[in-house]
């Protein structure tokens, strides 16, 4: 397998193309000062007044005019059409966690590509920050701090099942599958945990626990991680 282009030890900011909120930059790069751009996102950094160091992706979106600032031993052209600039990025970055900016709102056909690669990258934790929620691939286990009456959404992407703690409808039992049952609108009556048997769904939760996710994620153990998809 051929080695990731980014590697740290912090978690890193990923800046999109998509729709990007006034706060929503300065709030991912204080949790995650480093950043990396895909394709077009790096006119956004760059117009931010933000150097990435990388810009990874087919190279469709980003202008001349934005590759001319950014040096070009941190240009990372990738040329196959068989995957998204989101899915050549995370593959491309070996970090704890990744924050993803700029891949919600906008066009509904790129957040849909975003959370697919949310699960085919499995692997590689990534948290997704919305304008109310953040949206990321449930670990094998999790413990989130969210509180008394705080909305806790379970979609899943592939057929799954799992236990939980601290949920109103707990999903103990139950079988999810993305044409059946679904867990969105759950409410927590505190602290949650969940506890996944396979790969394949989201978790949905406000913005708010961006940094306790973040740090969650980040100090999960490799053997608490799900292992590399086969293929």
């Amino acid at each position: 397998m051929k080695s990731p282009v980014v590697h740290s030890l912090a978690p890193i900011t990923l800046i999109g193309g998509g729709a990007v909120g006034p706060e929503d930059l300065s709030l991912a790069l204080k949790i995650a000062p480093n950043c990396v751009a895909a394709d077009g996102g790096a006119n956004v950094a760059v117009a931010a007044g933000i150097i990435p160091a990388a810009v990874i992706g087919d190279f469709d979106s980003v202008t001349q005019d934005t590759l001319s600032r950014i040096p070009a031993d941190r240009h990372h052209h990738i040329v196959e059409q068989n995957s998204t600039d989101f899915d050549k990025c995370l593959r491309n970055i070996s970090a704890p966690v990744v924050l993803a900016v700029g891949f919600s709102g906008a066009r509904i056909d790129h957040q849909m590509g975003a959370l697919h690669t949310l699960v085919v990258r499995s692997e590689r934790p990534c948290i997704i920050l919305g304008p109310e929620e953040i949206v990321f691939h449930c670990p094998p286990n999790i413990t989130i701090p969210t509180m008394e009456g705080e909305t806790v959404s379970l979609f899943p992407l592939s057929e799954t099942t799992g236990k939980s703690t601290g949920l109103e409808w707990p999903i103990d039992g139950l079988v999810f599958t993305p044409n059946g049952r679904v867990g969105t609108l759950n409410r927590a009556h505190g602290e949650v945990t969940l506890a996944m048997s396979a790969p394949g769904m989201l978790c949905i939760v406000p913005r708010r626990l961006i940094g306790a996710v973040t740090q969650v994620l980040a100090s999960l153990p490799i053997h608490e991680t799900w292992p590399v998809p086969e293929g």
